[in-house]
């Protein structure tokens, strides 16, 4: 085993790839990366058109906790690389932040393609290459590793590989999951890639779809159990469905309902301000000639898209029910049939499978061979979760391979 490599090759140039060649390269390895699109970091750029959520600055263990089954395995990474180093990295660059309201961590100038700017030139400097339209195709002789370019398929071999390609949602940018089945047929352990940040089908009548599609419902608190704890957001009524961030942020549980029982409930407050028994109160004055729908225009505000989803829901005889009608303004039902499809999704749950990984996230079936990124099968909601883990596994694997490259474990 050689101490000083003669190159690493990175595939995929989205924020774990290019976390490790910056790590590899000040360490004074060559470092080539190759990307299948004609540029680098394109998911990266699409992520930053709202806004670019770098990160969030809430405290090493609520963060931690987004993390779910993954968080003990993420634990030593995202202490190495959390909320706060990230800032600082971002600062080195010459990009300031600031933290929203929500406790987010944004750049000052709100978008992702100057800070990208500054990291490859940073990149370029550290002697990084970057090989655009070269899509990785899998494995020849003796290891190599095979490209498809724009010159015809090519052969190239390496001291050790990375892969950081990415799940499979939004394709065209990159990340379609092709990598599955490559890494499967060679025996790597790999849970199927779902859909996370996702939206979900629900099948409206005609009358709600045509009207409300694209209609956000706002001021509400949603949950996945009727007395359950509900989170306070709003998401947006689709022409077939729901989404937005307060769905996104329910998506795990709502999907995992979905594998195990066909479908799941989507428990929607529409009042979250006041309780069942203000509500309850309310629906009991007098309403003289009103119909229910009059009433409940004039002592709860309910109108407009509230008031049709409880025409969709509810029965004649509940709607007109005082107390069943409270009771679904206070919980909501809505049954989801579906998420949406994986390529419409923010990001991805599966991949590669933490028992196949060692500390250095080197697959125990291909010894040279590490993987980062959304490859690896955990999940987080967005707010700089799904970022700061990208970077961190990123980092890690970079540890990992310099490591092996040392002492060859």
């Amino acid at each position: 085993m050689t101490t000083h490599p003669q190159s690493i090759a990175i595939i995929g140039g989205g924020p774990a790839g290019l976390m490790a060649a910056e790590v590899l390269s000040n360490a004074g390895v060559r470092v080539e990366v190759f990307d299948a699109m004609p540029s680098v970091g394109r998911k990266f750029l699409l992520a930053g058109v709202g806004g670019m959520n770098i990160t969030h600055s809430e405290p090493a263990e609520p963060f931690l906790a987004r993390y779910g089954a993954a968080a003990a395995a993420l634990e030593p990474m995202l202490e190495q690389f959390g909320g706060e180093a990230v800032r600082d990295w971002v600062h080195g660059l010459g990009i300031q932040t600031f933290v929203g309201t929500s406790g987010r961590v944004f750049p000052t100038e709100m978008k992702a393609a100057p800070l990208l700017r500054a990291w490859l030139a940073r990149l370029k400097a550290g002697g990084v290459t970057v090989h655009p339209r070269h899509r990785w195709l899998g494995w020849g002789e003796a290891g190599s590793l095979k490209f498809a370019t724009p010159d015809g398929e090519i052969s190239r071999s390496f001291d050790a590989v990375l892969l950081a390609l990415g799940g499979a949602s939004w394709a065209k940018l990159g990340s379609d999951g092709r990598w599955l089945p490559l890494l499967s047929d060679k025996g790597v352990a790999v849970a199927p890639l779902q859909a996370a940040n996702c939206g979900f089908d629900v099948g409206w009548s005609p009358f709600l779809a045509k009207k409300f599609a694209g209609t956000p419902l706002k001021a509400v608190a949603a949950g996945t159990r009727a007395d359950g704890v509900k989170k306070v957001g709003e998401f947006v009524v689709t022409e077939g469905g729901v989404e937005g961030s307060l769905v996104y942020a329910l998506s795990h549980g709502l999907r995992e309902a979905i594998n195990a029982d066909g479908f799941a409930t989507l428990y929607v407050d529409l009042l979250p301000q006041k309780s069942l028994n203000d509500v309850i109160a309310a629906l009991e004055q007098p309403r003289g000639a009103d119909s229910m729908a009059n009433h409940l225009r004039r002592k709860l505000k309910i109108e407009g898209l509230k008031a049709a989803l409880l025409h969709e829901m509810l029965s004649k005889e509940q709607f007109t029910d005082v107390n069943q009608l409270a009771a679904a303004i206070k919980s909501l039902p809505i049954k989801l049939i579906a998420p949406r499809p994986i390529d419409e999704a923010i990001s991805t749950a599966g991949g590669v499978r933490w028992d196949a990984l060692d500390d250095g996230l080197m697959l125990k079936a291909m010894p040279g061979v590490f993987v980062a990124g959304e490859m690896i099968d955990w999940e987080a909601p967005t707010g700089g979760y799904l970022l700061t883990a990208c970077f961190a596994t990123g980092r890690h694997a970079a540890g990992g391979i310099l490591r092996w490259l040392n002492t060859g474990k």
